[in-house]
């Protein structure tokens, strides 16, 4: 019997064109994807793909077997659904991936406000960038991931969004900064600061680098760290400026100044990402209903920091 999770490795390295490519995708190393096309060979008793000098070839019956992958995948995940709807959500699981910004914030009141109304689904979360979670929801290995937009989620990749919110980001600069007496300041005020930025691994630092560039200057990066309350305590020990998301400004030290950015601070947008409607779970439809509701509660900021965008 052919094995799924491998006709749906066949299939990535059918649409990306390559092991490596469809490993890179998979969150999986090229040999393990290598290993797992030559046992679902062994297992349809015929070669699936070619390599050649312009790459990976899909044989005749390779590409038979992956015109029916979709149909197949699909199939089975609208009867897992069907299902767990019969349980009523009286059991199944749910595994979900959440960034750390969203984990410390949205996510604990989410995970009660589900286990409240669903205590018989096993719920798990994992800590991890949505670059990290994206390729797992594609494979299926979990069922929800937050995520960042814009991301490399796009409708080529076969996955909805569900839009939560948006999350604005404040300057945060020293005690003694010339602009901590403005009430207001603007982001090209800060062209000229040492800036601490956060790693590659955080999708936030692109986003901050391009809205500086949209505002006429690169970002001076001398420290990055991922940790937003270790940037906190770099700048109020005066190594640099930062823009730190909302999401990230639930605990905010008294040795700093965070002003407000107005029209230039750039905005994460927050979502949810799933597999297609017909493919979700009821408990997965579930947490969509209750993240949105806790996202409403965090849409408008906190009292400290509506006080400085007022």
């Amino acid at each position: 019997m052919l094995d799924v999770k491998r006709m749906r490795i066949l299939k990535e390295v059918a649409d990306r064109g390559s092991f490596s490519a469809a490993a890179e995708s998979l969150s999986y190393t090229q040999s393990a994807v290598s290993q797992q096309i030559a046992a679902l060979e062994r297992e349809a008793g015929t070669q699936l793909v070619t390599r050649g000098s312009r790459g990976i070839k899909l044989t005749e019956s390779g590409e038979a077997l992956v015109r029916h992958a979709d149909a197949i995948l699909t199939r089975l995940a609208d009867a897992e659904a069907e299902l767990e709807a019969i349980a009523g959500l009286r059991g199944g699981r749910l595994r979900m991936a959440a960034f750390p910004t969203v984990g410390a914030t949205l996510m604990p009141l989410a995970i009660a406000t589900f286990r409240e109304r669903h205590p018989e689904v096993e719920l798990t979360v994992r800590q991890l960038e949505p670059e990290d979670s994206l390729p797992l929801l594609k494979c299926g290995d979990i069922d929800i991931a937050l995520t960042i937009e814009p991301s490399e989620l796009d409708e080529s990749e076969g996955l909805d969004s569900t839009f939560l919110l948006d999350d604005p980001m404040f300057a945060v600069i020293p005690l003694d900064h010339p602009l901590a007496r403005k009430s207001r300041v603007r982001l090209k005020d800060l062209a000229n600061d040492a800036w601490i930025g956060t790693t590659d691994a955080c999708s936030c630092g692109a986003l901050v680098r391009n809205q500086c560039i949209r505002m006429g200057f690169e970002p001076s990066i001398t420290f990055e760290s991922d940790d937003y309350a270790q940037i906190q305590g770099l700048i109020a020990a005066g190594v640099g400026v930062a823009l730190i998301p909302t999401l990230a400004l639930t605990t905010v030290r008294d040795d700093i100044v965070i002003r407000d950015l107005g029209s230039d601070a750039p905005v994460r947008q927050i979502a949810a990402a799933t597999l297609p409607g017909a493919q979700r779970s009821p408990a997965a439809r579930a947490m969509l209903d209750v993240l949105t509701e806790v996202a409403a509660q965090y849409a408008k900021p906190a009292p400290h920091l509506a006080a400085v965008a007022s």
